[in-house]
C-alpha cells in the first residue's frame, strides 16, 4: 500500500547516525516516520530545568534535520500509538531501549499492547553491552567496577561497530504539536544564558568529539584531572541524549592508536566503562536513586541546614575551588568531573548533608543529568554505593585546589572576586592580611564569604559520625 509506513520512536537516541532502530527500519521499509513523545504520565521523576532546556533545542535541531516531519506528542505513549495505528497504515514500530526502571516497566507493557496490532522491535542504541549480558559466573551482577569492566566487559564480544544508512523518510500529513508546544522552557532568563555555552544537535556532538580527539586525548590520562585544561571531552550531554553513540566514541578513539599513547585511549574507554557500570547498577538495583545501596548508611546521622545547602548551591561556601565548581554548574549546565567529586565530598562529608540534596541539585542543573550516572556517582562520593569511596576519603578543598588548579585560572574564571588576590592566598583568602585586602579592595564577608565551616573541624566531625557505621 502506498500509504503504509513504519514508525521510529525517538527517545534518548536523538541522532540519525548509528541509530540501531532506524538502521533496522531502513533495511526493511521504504518509508519511515519519526515520533517523539514527551511522557510525563508514566515517569516517576520529571526532567530537571537544564534537561528540559537541552531537550527543547535538541528537538528543534532534529525536526529541522527531518524537514519538519518529526511527529511530536505529549502524554501516554500507549494512547498516542494506538490512535496513530487507528488513523494510519502503520506496519511496524521500533525504538532503542532505555533502562530507567520506570521506562523498563512501561515499555514491557507497551510492547505487549502494541503487538496485538503491529510488529514491534526494540534495540540497544545506548550502551556498549546490555546490562543482562555482563554478569558474574554465578549470574549475579558485579558490584565493583574493576572486575565488572575487566572481567565482565572486556572478555565479552567487542561492542558492535557503528553503522550508518541513508533513510527514506515519509512526507506525511499527520498533525502534531510543535516543539514549543511541549512548553519545555519555563525560566527564560537562566535558560537563555546557560544555553549560550553550547551548540546542540548531532553534528555538534561529532564536532565536540573531533575537537577532543584532536586536542585532548593525547594527554587524557593526566590532563583530565585539571579543570582548566582541554583534556576532558565535554561530550556527556550529547552522549546522555543520544546525539552520539558510545560505539562511535569507542571506535573513533581506537583509530588513533598509532598517534596516541595506549594508556590515554584505554583510560578514555574505561570512562565509557564507568557509564556502563552505572547503568548496570541501575538496572539490577532499580532503587539506586532513592535508597542507599549499603543499607548500613540508613542509620547515618545526616544533618539539616538550609543555609549550608543554599551556600553550597550558590557557590558561596568560602572555599574557592568549591565555589568555582558550583558556579560553573550554574553558568554552563556542566561541571568538570574532578569538581563533581570535590563539591560532592564537601556537601556530604564537611557539611554532613544527605547526598539526596546534591543529587537533586545536579539533576536540575546538569545538561547531562542521567538517572544512572547521577545517582551512582553521588552514592560513590557519599560512600553509600556498592563500589564507593571509603568514608574516610574526604577531599580537602584547599589541597585539591592547589593540586588541580595550580595557576588558579579555573578559580579566577568562575570566582572573579578573587582575581586580584595574591596567589599565596587564592586557596585560603581568609588568611590574607587585612592591609592586602584593603589594597585590592576586597572585603571578606561582603564581596566574598568567610568559610561556612572549618575544614579541619568538619573533617573530624565527619569521621566521628561515620565511625558509628563500624559498630
Amino acid at each position: 500500500m502506498t500509504n503504509e509506513f513504519s514508525l521510529h520512536w525517538f527517545r534518548q537516541d536523538l541522532r540519525l547516525s548509528d541509530n540501531s532502530s532506524l538502521n533496522y527500519l531502513s533495511q526493511k521499509h521504504k518509508r519511515i516516520v519519526c515520533v517523539f513523545i514527551y511522557d510525563q504520565v508514566n515517569c516517576n521523576r520529571k526532567l530537571g530545568s537544564a534537561s528540559k532546556t537541552w531537550l527543547h533545542y535538541s528537538l528543534l535541531y532534529l525536526n529541522n534535520k527531518l524537514n519538519n516531519n518529526l511527529l511530536i506528542f505529549k502524554g501516554d505513549p500507549e494512547f498516542i500509538f494506538l490512535d496513530l495505528i487507528k488513523q494510519n497504515k502503520i506496519t511496524e514500530i521500533s525504538w532503542n531501549r532505555c533502562y530507567e526502571p520506570w521506562r523498563v516497566e512501561r515499555d514491557k507493557l507497551l510492547k505487549k499492547t502494541l503487538r496485538k496490532h503491529v510488529e514491534v522491535k526494540t534495540f540497544n542504541g545506548s550502551l556498549l553491552w546490555e546490562p543482562w549480558e555482563v554478569l558474574k559466573a554465578d549470574s549475579t551482577p558485579y558490584k565493583i567496577f574493576t572486575p565488572f569492566y575487566q572481567k565482565g566487559c572486556l572478555t565479552k564480544k567487542p561492542p558492535r561497530k557503528p553503522i550508518s544508512n541513508n533513510f527514506s523518510f515519509f512526507d506525511h500529513k499527520i498533525k502534531s504539536l510543535s516543539v514549543t508546544g511541549l512548553k519545555l522552557l519555563d525560566k527564560l532568563g537562566w535558560e537563555n544564558k546557560v544555553i549560550n555555552h553550547w551548540e546542540i544537535g548531532e553534528s555538534f556532538a561529532e564536532k565536540q568529539m573531533n575537537n577532543f580527539l584532536k586536542e585532548g586525548l593525547g594527554d587524557y590520562s593526566h590532563g583530565r584531572n585539571f579543570p582548566n585544561k582541554l583534556n576532558v571531552s565535554r561530550i556527556s550531554p550529547y552522549l546522555h541524549w543520544g546525539q552520539i553513540s558510545p560505539n562511535t566514541l569507542w571506535y573513533e578513539a581506537e583509530k588513533l592508536q598509532q598517534d596516541v599513547e595506549t594508556i590515554n585511549i584505554d583510560i578514555f574507554k574505561s570512562e565509557l566503562g564507568w557509564r556502563e557500570f552505572f547503568y548496570n547498577l541501575m538496572f539490577h538495583f532499580p532503587n539506586i536513586q532513592s535508597k542507599n545501596l549499603q543499607i548500613k548508611f540508613d542509620k547515618f546521622p545526616w544533618e539539616s541546614n538550609d543555609e549550608f545547602l543554599k551556600s553550597w548551591q550558590k557557590g558561596l561556601t568560602g572555599y574557592p575551588i568549591i565555589d568555582a565548581g558550583m558556579r560553573e554548574l550554574w553558568k554552563t549546565g556542566y561541571m568538570h568531573n574532578r569538581l563533581r567529586m570535590i563539591t560532592g565530598s564537601f556537601l556530604v562529608k564537611n557539611l554532613l548533608l544527605h547526598w539526596h540534596h546534591g543529587e537533586k541539585w545536579f539533576w536540575d542543573c546538569l545538561f547531562d543529568a542521567d538517572y544512572a550516572s547521577n545517582s551512582a556517582s553521588w552514592q560513590w562520593v557519599a560512600g553509600t554505593g556498592t563500589d564507593a569511596a571509603p568514608y574516610f576519603r574526604i577531599f580537602n578543598p584547599i589541597t585539591q585546589g592547589k593540586k588541580f588548579d595550580p595557576e588558579g585560572e579555573y578559580i579566577k574564571k568562575y570566582v572573579p572576586e578573587l582575581k586580584n588576590i595574591p596567589h599565596k592566598y587564592l586557596y585560603t583568602p581568609w588568611e590574607c592580611p587585612s592591609e592586602i585586602l584593603s589594597e585590592i579592595n576586597l572585603k571578606l564577608g561582603v564581596d566574598y564569604p568567610f568559610p561556612i565551616v572549618d575544614i579541619k573541624l568538619s573533617r573530624a566531625k565527619a569521621l566521628k559520625a561515620f565511625s558509628i557505621l563500624k559498630k
